[in-house]
Order: structure tokens, then C-alpha cells, then sequence
């Protein structure tokens, strides 16, 4: 990255959709790495009650549709967690899993949490036509939890200034 440039001539950052209860289970938006090389899910949450544990799940698709989709394994994470507030918590902490599409803890519930999975464009099947993501959160019970998504896109195949960034949510 060139030291003059502005870090959103690098990303596009793009919003999974609104803050949400998560006793609701959602399906955020998709995303699509045609213009990017990368993308880091960061998904965050507030502290709950206890045995309201949240999976994040990530599919891939062929395109923004997402009529045909599968899993997007991967086997490495970072988390920052903490019992009352993230604002204590100054490193992350990395995460190596069997591959599966899916994370949770069985803690989790009751932190406030920030988990962050990154992926290549190559980790998708390219070959096949996929190159799309998508997050998924489970409905957690009857929690009072409010979480968040983002996609950070970067590693874009052209920079440009951030009002010209290709859009990540259109094929």
C-alpha cells in the first residue's frame, strides 16, 4: 500500500446489515469479491445471557442472487471476548478449528465479542463460478443481543479514490 494513500483507496466496507436482536436469526447481505482480492467478516456482539450462544455460518454463491450456493470452510479465526466490555481487550486471539463453515462457542453468550474470519478470493471455488459470500447468524432464544456484520473488502484489483471504489454488492 502506498503511504499517501487513503485506507478507503484500499477497502470497501460494507454493512451485513443493521444492528439486530439476535433472538431473531438473520441471513445478512452478500457480498462479491469480483473487484477484491480479500474479505474480512467481522462479526460483533454485545453481552447476553447465558445458553444464547450465536454460529456465525459463511456460504459462497456464484452471484449476489445466491440461487446456488455451498459452504465456505475454513479452519482459522481471531477472537477478542470479554465479560463485560471489548474496550479491555487489546489483542486478538487466534482460533484454528477442523474445517467447517460454522463457528460458535459454547461461552459465547454471555462476552461481548468480536469474531473476524478472512478469506482470499482463491479460497472460494473460482473454478466452479463462486465469488460471493455470505453470513448467516442462528436465532439464539430469547436473548436481548444486538449484533452486527461487516465485510471489509480489500486488496481491490484496481484502487481508486473511495467514491470510485468498485461496489461490492452488485455482480
Amino acid at each position: 500500500m502506498n503511504p499517501n494513500q487513503s485506507i478507503l483507496e484500499q477497502v470497501q466496507i460494507v454493512p451485513g446489515g443493521p444492528p439486530i436482536n439476535l433472538g431473531t436469526a438473520r441471513t445478512y447481505d452478500v457480498v462479491s469479491l469480483k473487484n477484491y482480492r480479500r474479505c474480512l467478516v467481522v462479526f460483533h456482539k454485545n453481552v447476553g445471557p447465558a445458553n444464547d450462544d450465536p454460529t456465525l455460518t459463511i456460504l459462497q454463491g456464484t452471484d449476489v442472487a445466491f440461487a446456488t450456493n455451498k459452504a465456505l470452510n475454513f479452519t482459522t479465526l481471531y477472537v477478542k471476548e470479554d465479560l463485560t466490555k471489548l474496550t479491555d481487550v487489546g489483542q486478538w486471539t487466534k482460533v484454528t478449528q477442523a474445517a467447517a463453515n460454522t463457528y460458535t462457542t459454547t461461552t459465547s453468550a454471555e462476552t461481548e465479542l468480536m469474531w473476524a474470519i478472512e478469506f482470499k478470493a482463491e479460497d472460494l471455488d473460482i473454478q466452479n463460478g463462486y465469488d460471493c459470500i455470505r453470513a448467516s447468524c442462528n436465532d439464539v432464544g430469547t436473548t436481548t443481543s444486538i449484533g452486527v456484520l461487516w465485510y471489509i473488502l480489500s486488496d481491490p484489483i484496481v484502487s481508486t479514490a473511495p467514491e470510485s471504489m468498485p461496489s461490492a454488492i452488485i455482480d
